[in-house]
């Protein structure tokens, strides 16, 4: 054997040496992003909130088709928990995707008190969280987390911008009715600010217990309140029946609310909720491409009209696959993944939204009156309005 032989045959094994201290990380980097992207679905299924959990998953999934089944270049398995919308339950449903299923990823939920409990677990353990309803200030105000971020709403943002709706219209006095929970109280707050800011009073806040559907006893106050309007926030079966109840006990005070009071409910309300004016980050009569289209692929998936939980649900996925897709599927990236989540700016069927500092949605609040059954969008009340995000700090 020849020393140039010998030579040669030295190269290559240093080569293919070379090639496999290269490639091994590699491979295993494709290995790891082979496996699937576990996503928890913790939403309600049963009770008052079922339909909007359920246009919620179905806007989850309707974004995941239009990748082609992947994020991320991972292949994607949901596990889904029904909440039931009970806060009691909230930690150990949380605890039971985080740890005994091991989930990547946790979108919820609707129940603002449910999120409290799921705050709690994702915040200790560090698993991505995408909030695609639930309004509560807290979770990007003061327990702002880094791996938490929110593509609906806080309970503020709507509430604010009814309240300088009715201020520009020349309402000097309003109340507020909700049930007596998180999201009702921090509505509440939110038309308090936006009423007074436009120069208004805010005259009185009355709640009943939550699920409570009894309104009578709300209904019967208004006479001696001396207001010009009342604001509202219901969701759900509660909206249905607080809207009815409204229009069949003759009240002649203007009702107005967070866009939930109509929203996913005109069926059930029929022509009581006729009039009505609400504000809200979405709305019938959106004429972009985008919304056009999302509608249509909705309807077509699941023969129902989209509503303001099913764009939710889709953009929390929108925003889960920008931040899958900087990282190619590797959640232990997070410095990278968080970043790419940060400073994205998405095409919502709802319009423009980005991320605040504090991972809250900022986006365009619309005016709606319901006409013919539809929550006709009649102007924008607020351009690309952020949460105030008092008190985070990350």
């Amino acid at each position: 054997m020849t020393q140039q032989t010998l030579n040669r045959r030295s190269l290559i094994k240093s080569s293919v040496a070379l090639a496999a201290a290269t490639t091994v990380p590699t491979g295993w980097a494709i290995a790891q992003a082979a496996k699937p992207l576990k996503v928890g679905l913790m939403l309600p299924y049963s009770g008052t909130f079922a339909q909007l959990g359920e246009n919620i998953t179905a806007g989850v999934e309707l974004l995941l088709a239009e990748k082609g089944g992947k994020l991320g270049g991972r292949e994607v398995q949901f596990i889904k928990l029904d909440d039931e919308s009970k806060p009691e339950l909230g930690p150990q449903n949380a605890e039971r995707l985080v740890k005994r299923d091991n989930v990547d990823v946790l979108i919820g939920t609707v129940h603002s008190g449910v999120q409290m409990g799921i705050h709690k677990v994702v915040k200790e353990s560090g698993t991505l969280t995408l909030i695609p309803n639930a309004g509560n200030v807290a979770v990007t105000r003061e327990l702002c987390a880094r791996n938490v971020f929110r593509t609906s709403f806080t309970n503020w943002q709507p509430a604010y911008a009814m309240g300088l709706a009715l201020a520009k219209k020349g309402i000097k006095k309003a109340s507020w009715m909700t049930w007596d929970y998180a999201a009702g109280n921090e509505s509440a707050e939110g038309f308090k600010q936006g009423l007074e800011a436009g120069g208004g009073q805010f005259v009185s806040l009355l709640t009943v217990k939550f699920p409570e559907t009894n309104f009578q006893p709300l209904l019967a106050q208004i006479q001696g309140l001396g207001v010009e309007a009342i604001g509202a926030f219901f969701s759900g079966g509660g909206a249905v029946q607080f809207v009815k109840d409204y229009a069949a006990a003759g009240i002649k005070v203007p009702l107005c609310g967070s866009g939930f009071l109509t929203e996913g409910t005109l069926q059930g309300q029929g022509a009581a909720a006729e009039g009505i004016e609400t504000a809200l980050h979405y709305g019938d009569g959106l004429d972009t491409p985008k919304n056009n289209a999302f509608r249509a692929a909705f309807k077509a998936k699941t023969s129902r009209d989209a509503d303001v939980f099913a764009v939710q649900g889709y953009d929390a996925a929108q925003l889960l696959a920008i931040g899958l897709e900087a990282v190619k599927g590797n959640l232990e990236d997070d410095k990278a993944l968080y970043a790419a989540m940060e400073t994205t700016k998405i095409d919502s069927p709802r319009g423009s939204i980005t991320m605040s500092p504090q991972h809250n949605v900022v986006q365009d609040i619309y005016l709606r009156k319901v006409t013919n059954g539809q929550n006709k969008i009649i102007s924008t009340i607020a351009q690309q309005l952020a949460d105030p995000g008092t008190g985070c700090k990350m």
